[in-house]
């Protein structure tokens, strides 16, 4: 048995859970999210608690029970308390600036700006730098859905992932980049 998958999920009080022919819709403070739930998998609601639960042992289903228990636990976090992924643009030059809350401009070295605009849901803020040199402005995506901030974080990085020689770039904070040794000089 999936020992994610056989985990209860816990409701807060704010959160209003509706189970329709395997669609679940969460309601909650920040918003709503809904989900289909995938092959024979069921959701039912236990009082406070959601359990998902499998028809049998098959591979599809045992490979299903443990993903959709993460996903809508995943939806009942987000319309509570949201998610959030946080970028570092390294670099001398470089910089970002919000034009809205869903839009950002960024220089990253290329000759014209980059402009980038934010699905449904999704928002970005802009920090302060961590202090070091040619670091710059901190992007932090946030959402209610797990999923599209993480893709918006992740089609952000690849406008320019960090190279390995210096290490400018966009990379999300705390990620460690290899370096390489680069040329050495004529002796």
């Amino acid at each position: 048995m999936s020992r994610i998958g056989k985990a209860p999920i816990s409701v807060p009080d704010a959160v209003n859970i509706s189970i329709v022919d395997g669609l679940v819709t969460v309601k909650g403070p920040n918003g709503t999210l809904s989900r289909t739930v995938p092959g024979e998998i069921t959701v039912r609601q236990d009082a406070a608690t959601l359990v998902v639960e499998r028809p049998n042992d098959e591979r599809q289903n045992r490979s299903l029970h443990g993903l959709t228990r993460t996903l809508v636990a995943n939806m009942v976090t987000g319309v509570t308390t949201g998610f959030t992924k946080e970028l570092e643009i390294i670099g001398v030059g470089y910089r970002a600036e919000a034009q809205s809350p869903t839009t950002l401009r960024m220089a990253l070295g290329f000759s014209h700006p980059v402009i980038v605009e934010a699905p449904d849901g999704v928002t970005f803020e802009l920090a302060p730098a961590i202090p070091g040199p040619g670091r710059g402005a901190r992007i932090i995506v946030k959402g209610i859905d797990k999923e599209k901030v993480g893709q918006v974080a992740a089609n952000i990085r690849s406008i320019r992932k960090p190279e390995p020689y210096k290490g400018k770039g966009v990379r999300y904070v705390g990620e460690r980049v290899l370096r390489k040794a680069g040329k050495t000089g004529k002796k």
